[in-house]
């Protein structure tokens, strides 16, 4: 268990990172006929004459209802402000009903895959009609925690079992991966309870977690093919680095090399806090990916 100091820093970094305001899109589109299914798009602040790369943004918390994309519109922002277009996908969560006095589900089976793969099928032809300047031959995937857990997962629908809905035919266009804080690795985050067995609660629970390991947890998903880095933060007591070096230590059994950033002095929120130099670290991360 972490100590008082882990926690009462957690809950700084928590709050400081959730203090700054929501920042508009510029223009936003859906995917789909359900109100979660939209993304909001950013333009590059500095160079609107030449292509920029497009990052695609997908937010964490636990996969939970609670937490929409809302709280990522500063980091999509900062990114904005350092040149590159943004897209920050929603897509649906568990139910905001607690189950039996515990707190909101974790996910939805299927429909939080069927929404992060419809989204990114659909994204080339709405970032053509409403984010004209961006590249999207250079296109980065990122998210935090819950939402690193979902671009690795985007990465690796090429080698998703036979037979499953949300199976590519060649691994998408992407130039890489840089998954924040994820939650990549779905036994070692059930070892560890992170956010509550959201995993587990996000499988269906003990009697679906094994069936439906192979569709979801992209520790069993490898090798992608594709460049993916990791940046995690050494003092994270939510999704602790052990969850991001058993996703390496996967990778490398596979055959592929996963980058690892690991942070001195971060916790799990400065990742995303654009008045935090890990935030910076992390904009330089998928700029060596994008550019």
């Amino acid at each position: 268990m972490p100590d008082d100091a882990a926690v009462a820093r957690d809950a700084a970094e928590a709050e400081a990172a959730f203090s700054h305001p929501a920042v508009a899109p510029d223009a936003t589109a859906a995917y789909g006929d359900h109100p979660d299914q939209v993304v909001d798009f950013y333009r590059p602040r500095a160079d609107t004459e030449n292509p920029a790369p497009l990052v695609v943004v997908l937010h964490g918390g636990a996969w939970r209802a609670p937490y929409d994309r809302l709280h990522l519109t500063p980091f999509a922002d900062f990114l904005a402000r350092r040149g590159f277009a943004v897209a920050n996908v929603e897509y649906r969560r568990g139910s905001s009903i607690p189950a039996q006095g515990e707190g909101p589900v974790a996910g939805r089976w299927p429909e939080t895959f069927d929404d992060v793969a419809a989204a990114l099928d659909a994204l080339p032809g709405l970032v053509r009609e409403h984010l004209p300047t961006a590249d999207t031959r250079r296109t980065v995937v990122t998210g935090h925690s819950a939402g690193g857990h979902l671009a690795l997962w985007a990465a690796s629908r090429h080698v998703l079992p036979e037979g499953s809905p949300w199976r590519i035919d060649r691994p998408a266009p992407f130039r890489g991966v840089v998954a924040l804080a994820p939650i990549a690795d779905f036994r070692a985050a059930q070892e560890l309870g992170v956010c509550s067995d959201a995993a587990l609660q996000f499988l269906g629970g003990e009697g679906k977690f094994e069936e439906r390991l192979p569709h979801a947890d992209p520790a069993a998903l490898l090798p992608t093919g594709i460049a993916t880095t990791v940046v995690q933060g050494r003092e994270d007591i939510v999704v602790p680095q052990e969850v991001s070096e058993a996703y390496a230590d996967a990778a490398a059994k596979a055959g592929e090399v996963v980058g690892l950033t690991l942070l001195q002095d971060v916790g799990h929120f400065p990742l995303i806090d654009p008045a935090a130099d890990a935030c910076a670290v992390v904009a330089e991360e998928i700029a060596q990916l994008a550019f």
